[in-house]
C-alpha cells in the first residue's frame, strides 16, 4: 500500500537512474527494486546519481550497495561521468539474465 496514496510510478529501467528525484525516505526501496530489474534486464553495470550535496544520500546509497549480494563492487563515477555526486555500480555475473538477453 502506498503512503501517499498514489499508485507507484513505473520507469523504464536504463543504466543510469537519477535519484534527485525521489523523496530521500524512499531512495532505499527505489535503489533497491532498480537494482534487481536493471540486474534481471542484463545490465553488468549502472550508475547512480545521488548529488554531491554533504553526503549524507551518497552513504544512503552505498549502504543499500553494500548489503546488496548481486553487488560485485562500486566506486566513484570520474569527471566525466558526474565524479563524486555519482557511483557506478558493478553486478556479479547473472546467468538468467543473459538467457533473457542477448547483450
Amino acid at each position: 500500500m502506498e503512503s501517499s496514496g498514489m499508485p507507484p510510478v513505473q520507469l523504464e529501467i536504463r543504466d543510469i537512474l537519477d535519484l534527485h528525484t525521489f523523496p530521500p525516505n524512499e531512495i532505499p526501496a527505489v535503489l533497491e527494486a532498480y537494482l534487481e530489474e536493471a540486474r534481471r534486464k542484463g545490465f553488468t553495470t549502472v550508475r547512480l546519481i545521488h548529488g554531491k550535496g554533504i553526503g549524507v544520500q551518497r552513504e544512503r546509497v552505498h549502504a543499500v550497495l553494500r548489503r546488496t549480494a548481486f553487488v560485485e563492487r562500486f566506486r566513484m563515477a570520474p569527471a566525466e561521468a558526474g565524479s563524486w555526486g555519482a557511483t557506478i555500480v558493478w553486478f556479479t555475473k547473472n546467468s538468467e539474465a543473459s538467457k533473457d538477453n542477448d547483450q
